[in-house]
């Protein structure tokens, strides 16, 4: 459970603010005033995440947030201001804050913030200078895995653009926070923007901010991803699905580091460090035009190939043991690994949702598991390979919703159609004559996009 301490000298904001917290299943702790904030930090600490406002009697949000941190260091702040203007945000993130929210502050807004905040914080090794503990995530003895980790040694030091390019779930994801904890920046906030999960009406407003008024429903003033990101790094997964337009504006701030928020004649400057990545190889649609080739050649600087799991199977036994680890500790199941043949089911495989598909399966089976070692019925019938007789399966009925039963073979059909569409969302929710809200919502429940955060 995430501890987050609330400083707002109005209690009752404060105390509407836990209560949020507490709904999303964090424990909240208050105060007022920055005397009883530093003393919570240090008599009921450590805290996971803060929630400071900037205007404190006596005190600056900000010189409180620098004073939290010498008791805690590393301790991620959001900050929150009735003052709410882009200048006010451009300070707080440019001191270190993780987020900056003007008033009134939205549940939405808020849990998303923190939750953001508590996984920053969780990303910090213990020992930052250790690149070793950055990398450690990575699982993998492949040579073109191996490959990676050299890599990213070689350009986390800069501020390099990278661009990555695999199948989704492959690891993309967990190669960038790899790249951030392993650079200079480690520290400073890590960002992360999925492209083609934000419609294109809206991604503007969501890399580059907007001001107050600038379209119908900005009612206030909102920083972007890239002023979030400012002094540390930030992610643009599925570049791939950006517009024509929006590819436009992405080359001119990676060139001259500066943009102005929807509806703005300020320019705001940034010190951003990007990562990109693409689930399709971009010299294709650089060929077909659909991708701008001055664009493409300004990002493939460093350019990372992470294969697919069914081009290194020999992985997934690392891969498994790892996972299961992670959830039988979640579950609080003593574990202790596989069954000779369900390891051979696993290894045998294709994985067409690559290792996040792996961890959901790893994930499947502890939760189903009744003994202390994974067994092939602990499997997915399609991993497994059991099949049908006569209309009942071979392993016993054991009763279920039919959803749950019909959850693995609709994720199959998604994950072949996805692929056989390169990953393309459109095209796949055309051919299966479903619009692409339902299947976003689809994938987001199946496993499938999951919470954005790839395995490798």
């Amino acid at each position: 459970m995430a501890r987050v301490l609330i400083v707002d000298d109005d209690a009752l904001v404060a105390g509407t603010l836990a209560e949020t917290l507490a709904a999303a299943g964090m424990e909240a702790v208050t105060a007022t005033e920055a005397t009883d904030a530093l003393e919570a930090v240090s008599s009921r600490g450590p805290f996971d995440a803060a929630v400071c406002d900037l205007a404190l009697p006596g005190t600056d949000g900000l010189e409180l947030m620098s004073q939290l941190r010498a008791r805690q260091p590393g301790l991620p702040v959001v900050v929150i201001s009735g003052y709410g203007t882009i200048e006010a945000a451009v300070r707080a993130l440019r001191q270190g804050a993780a987020d900056f929210l003007p008033k009134p502050v939205t549940e939405d807004r808020l849990l998303g913030a923190v939750r953001s905040a508590v996984a920053c914080g969780a990303l910090r090794p213990a020992d930052r200078g250790a690149d070793d503990d950055a990398l450690s995530a990575i699982i993998g003895s492949d040579p073109r895995m191996l490959r990676t980790l050299e890599l990213v040694r070689a350009v986390a030091p800069s501020r390099t653009t990278v661009l990555m390019t695999g199948e989704s779930g492959t690891g993309k994801s967990l190669v960038a926070h790899a790249i951030h904890r392993a650079s200079p920046r480690r520290d400073r906030p890590f960002v992360e923007v999925s492209c083609g999960s934000i419609p294109e009406t809206l991604l503007e407003s969501e890399l580059f901010g907007h001001v107050k008024g600038a379209f119908t429903g900005a009612h206030a003033d909102k920083i972007g991803r890239f002023l979030a990101a400012d002094g540390g790094t930030l992610f643009l997964d599925e570049i791939n699905s950006a517009s024509a337009a929006m590819q436009l504006k992405l080359l001119r701030v990676l060139q001259e580091r500066r943009f102005e928020p929807v509806g703005s004649t300020q320019t705001v400057e940034v010190d951003v460090r990007v990562v990109l990545a693409s689930n399709q190889p971009l010299e294709g649609l650089v060929a077909s035009g659909s991708f701008r080739q001055d664009l493409y050649y300004r990002i493939n600087v460093v350019g990372i190939t992470i294969p697919p799991l069914r081009e290194r199977l020999a992985d997934v036994p690392r891969l498994a043991t790892h996972f299961l680890a992670v959830h039988a500790g979640d579950l609080g199941k003593e574990i202790v690994g596989f069954a000779p043949e369900a390891m051979a089911m696993l290894t045998r495989y294709d994985y067409p949702g690559n290792v996040r598909e792996l961890q959901n399966i790893v994930e499947r089976a502890a939760v189903l598991s009744r003994s202390p070692t994974i067994g092939v019925d602990d499997l997915p019938v399609l991993v497994s390979g059991r099949r049908l007789v006569s209309g009942a399966a071979e392993e016993p009925w054991v009763p279920m919703p039919l959803e749950d039963a019909l959850r693995e073979p609709e994720r199959k059909i998604l994950l072949r159609a996805l692929m056989a569409n390169g990953w393309n969302r459109q095209r796949t929710a055309d051919q299966l004559r479903i619009n692409r809200t339902t299947l976003y919502k689809k994938m987001k429940a199946l496993g499938i996009e999951g919470d954005e955060q790839d395995a490798a």
